[in-house]
């Protein structure tokens, strides 16, 4: 929407696309046409071949790739170029660069910027795997080479985790990105994140600010602060030196962000350059709030040939700061009974939001909007500026203008917004971004506590059903995994309620769900007799050692633990052998030996 009014304020026309299942999305645009994709769900937005034949045919000169999607995709951009379209963003190589990021984290120690410990590019389970090893078992983080956005992104802290991390990592890429490669690299605990926005005409670059997005939960930004309130201004200087400098290394043209870990505790390193994103972020909201600049206008200028001179911007002197700003991302959420945080669907009852000075939302969202399964959670962003120089005072602006949003029909996370705003290390800044996730029971209570149903396995949320890693017949343990669901971009791990043999599986591959319904039925099993292989073992005191060894040889052979090869078979619209097995013949009917 902010790409469309910008481009309205400039005298410009534009045309947004929508995908089948956003249509209602499109009249809320602000764009002056609207074309329809044709497809659902986020394979449309993937589409390049379709979109350049689009916005040929519309008669547009230029494609702004928004926040996600294609935005950081160099194929896209070529592809805009090779039909005579202005790609609003950075050049084909610059998107390259800092796409990759193994050549992202090169270019930061060409440049003298410190960064963590990694693989420096692509790699296997097994790659991954011996990285961890060399790190002493220490905790590492595994990463989409491309995209971000907290898809295709794990903390791993046990080795026995890392190869179920990797596969949903890929999966996750996979589908919101169109690319499935992993990297891995250290995990610096006690962090705080901070980015510095750059803009750049391709002889200069320069610093907009840096922003804060400490907040997090799986790697998601949940708030966002302009400028950081805790950085001492000695660091805050090699920060905004650092991004610019790596930025003038690329000859660098259009909007950026440069993205940190800082830990000015250490005695090793007060901060690493972790990756850039060359696009228009989310959050850049907040920058436009204490700068006064519209960043969509000058990023639309920078693709029209002006340089940063010709649109008032001063690369020796930038633009003064004005008070702070935070931005609240409001997301359609719920917590279940087990502290789980579920993306949400459902269509909104009763839309209100605050006004007044300082305030500013932008949303697609509206009462009547039915919130679709397939896409990010986010629906609004809460924007509170205050002009002083005490954070005191946005902090309390915000208190009252999230008190007074009121979202009915579907959940979201404003409980968790609220109780963060009034959280005393809030106020002081006491945090890293492991806060939200160490104190959510205690900033969310628990209200859905629905009882358990041990014998069937249910959707705790709209979405699409990707992974059946138990096939019928196969006993598990209460907590393993038996399936994966796929939900607003993101891959959702559900695990057996109970001890359980799988007595049928109520829907297929592929199929989109909603919540509540049932994906399997099941039995419960004495909890001595479910074992994780998928096999109905006797306790093990009754089988004799050459037998067992035989069972161990014949588990790692099944679909449960090989979970890359499954998934691959997978996302080519394939079963495995036993997943055939067991849509051909009858239940019961057929034993392997």
């Amino acid at each position: 929407m902010c790409i469309a009014q910008a481009a309205a304020d400039m005298g410009l026309q534009s045309t947004a696309v929508f995908a089948a299942d956003e249509a209602t999305a499109a009249q809320r645009s602000g764009a002056t046409h609207t074309v329809a994709l044709g497809a659902s769900g986020s394979a449309a937005y993937l589409d390049i071949k379709r979109l350049v034949a689009l916005a040929r045919d519309a008669g547009c000169d230029a494609v702004h790739p928004g926040y996600g999607f294609l935005s950081e995709r160099a194929d896209f951009a070529q592809a805009c170029a090779d039909a005579g379209l202005v790609f609003i963003g950075p050049t084909v190589a610059q998107l390259t660069t800092l796409g990759d990021k193994a050549r992202a984290l090169a270019l930061a120690r060409d440049c003298g910027v410190p960064v963590l410990a990694g693989s420096a590019q692509a790699v296997s389970l097994r790659e991954a795997q011996a990285f961890m090893a060399a790190q002493g078992g220490a905790s590492v983080m595994l990463k989409a080479v491309g995209g971000g956005g907290g898809r295709g992104m794990r903390a791993v802290h046990s080795a026995d985790d890392l190869p179920e991390a990797f596969v949903r990592c890929a999966s996750e890429a996979q589908a919101a990105f169109g690319q499935g490669a992993v990297y891995i690299e250290q995990l610096m605990p006690h962090a705080r994140h901070i980015e510095v926005q750059i803009i750049g005409d391709g002889l200069h670059a320069m610093s907009l600010g840096e922003r804060e997005c400490t907040l997090q939960r799986r790697f998601q930004k949940l708030v966002e602060l302009a400028p950081s309130p805790s950085l001492s201004s000695a660091l805050r200087g090699r920060l905004n030196d650092a991004a610019p400098a790596m930025a003038r290394a690329l000859q660098y043209r259009s909007l950026g962000t440069f993205e940190f870990l800082v830990d000015e505790t250490s005695s090793n390193r007060s901060f690493v350059f972790i990756e850039a994103n060359a696009r228009l972020q989310v959050e850049h909201t907040v920058t436009e709030a204490v700068t006064g600049l519209d960043l969509v206008q000058l990023q639309i200028g920078l693709a029209a040939g002006r340089s940063l001179h010709d649109l008032g911007l001063d690369p020796q002197h930038p633009p003064a700061v004005l008070g702070y700003a935070i931005q609240w991302r409001i997301n359609t959420e719920r917590i279940d009974a087990q502290g789980q945080v579920l993306p949400a669907s459902g269509t909104v009852a009763q839309w209100q939001f605050p006004g007044g000075l300082g305030i500013r939302v932008d949303s697609h969202g509206h009462a009547g909007w039915v919130v679709a399964p397939h896409y990010d959670s986010l629906l609004a962003k809460l924007v509170v500026h205050a002009p002083g120089a005490d954070f005191g005072d946005v902090l309390r602006r915000s208190r009252r203008a999230l008190a007074q949003c009121t979202i009915d029909g579907v959940a979201t996370n404003l409980p968790l917004l609220r109780a963060l705003a009034q959280r005393p290390e809030m106020a002081s800044q006491d945090l890293d971004t492991g806060f939200v996730e160490a104190h959510l029971l205690a900033l969310w209570p628990v209200t859905d506590a629905s009882p358990e149903d041990g014998d069937t396995l249910r959707a705790p949320m709209a979405g699409r059903l990707v992974q059946q890693t138990a096939a019928v017949g196969a006993t598990l343990p209460a907590g393993a995994a038996l399936a994966v669901l796929e939900a607003m971009k993101m891959e959702h791990l559900l695990p057996a309620p109970t001890a359980c043999r799988v007595l049928q599986w109520c829907v297929q591959l592929g199929d989109t769900v909603a919540a509540g319904d049932v994906l399997a039925r099941l039995a419960p099993v004495d909890v001595h007799d479910a074992a994780p292989s998928g096999i109905e073992a006797a306790p093990s005191s009754a089988i004799r050692p050459d037998l067992r060894r035989v069972l161990d040889r014949h588990a790692r052979t099944l679909d449960a633990a090989r979970p890359l090869a499954v998934a691959a078979r997978h996302a080519r619209g394939q079963r495995t052998a036993r997943e055939n097995v067991a849509a051909l013949c009858d239940e019961g009917s057929f034993s392997e030996y």
